[in-house]
């Protein structure tokens, strides 16, 4: 039996709910009809559209601090990284490693108190901030069907004084109901008049407190920064002065891209001094056509590189339709001499000797020279169409999405933090599309869609999603 009490219980409030759902439907349709007064209160009005701006606000500062947070955490591992990395090519038997070894421990311990310090006096006092508008916000959507359920009952109260026929004991009721719908609004009303006003005088102190506490926090950060980059500093220029009598030398790599023809090297430099690896030089003067230098060999190779007749090679990259190609062998010994006069002109000219006077030992250096021409002919055509045809809009393309606008990588890890945003991995490639609507864009965000979903769902609805822009790089 009370098993049976308790369900019809829960039925009697469930019929009560239904019922107060219906009578609510019907008063708006009436009110928006124009059949019904609505009862206006502006300034409460004015308090919910400020409520919202300040909540609108609050959630964008705090998802434009957890990016902060995210970014701040990547540079970490970064600066984390690069000095395990000096640890590791510091030799033991350098002077000053012991000091070095200790900056490095000092960086990462300086990198995480500034992240923790963040957390603690900005993020949380975010969070503590943000948490009071869910409950304010659905007091404010009480409140207005307990405006809706006193407008509802006061009606009903005058269409019964008003009838031809008079119940008063339905008059009674509905007097009592208009009291009690009237009684409880009234209290919600007050309550918010008060504390909304309030919450939005309060954003100010809110918004003084957390950007002075983030600015604070990252001005110490940077001057203890400073310290210990300037100790580092210190170590090395130690480390130089002991080791600053060496020489650090780059020399010159031929390109994998040119094969060699029937394993044939270039001849050795006219004076005699061992073959030696190549150095490929272009010079982008074009060459005046002519009938005596068509079938010419390349000149003979200074043994040091020369510059054009300029002074300097200009700035601009070749086309695949003009330049002329030298080799230049690299000196043999330490100490740069200079370059032969005579062959020095011939490179810088751009001569070359005719066909028929070639002499037979420049026979091997012009045939290894002269194979080696269309690959990189061919190597400078193919980057030439690869940046105009492959390197231009994808738009055209079936297999990118609608509206595809360039292509995007991760250069660090981003943990989602909504919804709505794509979680990203160091090297993701995201295919960048524009927003359904603009307005909605944030500065610093982008809309896309990861490569790797596009090409296994094609659904651009289930994959697509916002990511910081200070993430990535462009690539396309």
């Amino acid at each position: 039996m009370a098993e049976m009490g308790s369900k019809g219980v829960t039925a009697g409030k469930i019929a009560s709910n239904v019922q107060k759902k219906l009578t609510r439907a019907q008063e708006k349709v009436l009110q928006k009809l124009g059949k019904a007064d609505e009862t206006k209160d502006e300034q409460f009005e004015q308090c919910v559209q400020n409520f919202n701006k300040q909540l609108t606000e609050g959630t964008r500062l705090q998802k434009d601090l957890r990016t902060y947070l995210a970014s701040v955490k990547a540079m970490h591992e970064a600066s984390k990284k690069l000095n395990e990395c000096l640890q590791e090519v510091y030799e033991p038997d350098w002077p000053g490693r012991d000091e070095a070894n200790k900056i490095a421990e000092n960086n990462d311990l300086l990198w995480l108190d500034y992240h923790q310090k963040l957390v603690d006096q900005a993020l949380l006092t975010m969070d503590t901030y943000l948490g009071q508008f869910p409950d304010i916000k659905s007091r404010i959507a009480k409140r207005g069907r307990k405006l809706v359920d006193y407008d509802s009952a006061r009606h009903h109260y005058e269409s019964l004084q008003t009838a031809k026929k008079k119940d008063e004991a339905k008059i009674a009721k509905a007097e009592e109901e208009l009291i009690k719908a009237q009684k409880v609004f009234e209290e919600m009303n007050v309550d918010l008049q008060e504390e909304l006003p309030s919450l939005w005088n309060s954003r100010v102190g809110f918004y003084v407190n957390t950007f002075q506490s983030i600015a604070g926090l990252e001005e110490n950060f940077h001057k203890e920064m400073s310290k210990l980059n300037q100790n580092l500093n210190d170590v090395l220029v130690s480390l130089e002065k002991q080791h600053g009598s060496n020489t650090f030398t780059v020399k010159a790599q031929p390109s994998d891209n040119a094969p060699a023809k029937g394993n044939k090297s270039p001849s050795p430099p006219p004076d005699g001094s061992p073959a030696a690896t190549p150095e490929i030089r272009v010079n982008h003067e074009p060459e005046p056509p002519s009938s005596a230098t068509a079938g010419a060999s390349l000149p003979k190779s200074p043994s040091q590189p020369t510059e054009s007749p300029a002074g300097s090679l200009p700035s601009r990259e070749p086309s695949a339709a003009e330049g002329t190609f030298a080799v230049a062998w690299p000196s043999q010994t330490a100490e740069p001499g200079p370059a032969q006069p005579a062959e020095a002109s011939e490179v810088a000219g751009g001569t070359h000797p005719a066909a028929g006077a070639q002499e037979p030992g420049e026979t091997a250096a012009s045939e290894a020279a002269s194979s080696s021409l269309p690959a990189v002919v061919v190597e400078t055509f193919s980057a030439t169409v690869n940046g105009t045809v492959e390197g231009g809009s994808g738009g055209g393309r079936l297999d990118l999405p609608p509206g595809f606008m360039f292509k995007v990588q991760a250069q660090h890890d981003y943990v989602a933090t909504d919804t709505d945003e794509l979680q990203l991995k160091a090297g993701d490639v995201v295919l960048v599309i524009p927003f359904q609507n603009p307005e909605e864009q944030d500065e610093g965000w982008l809309m896309g869609v990861k490569e790797s979903d596009w090409n296994q769902h094609k659904e651009l609805e289930k994959c697509r999603g916002v990511f910081p822009e200070n993430f990535t790089e462009r690539v396309q």
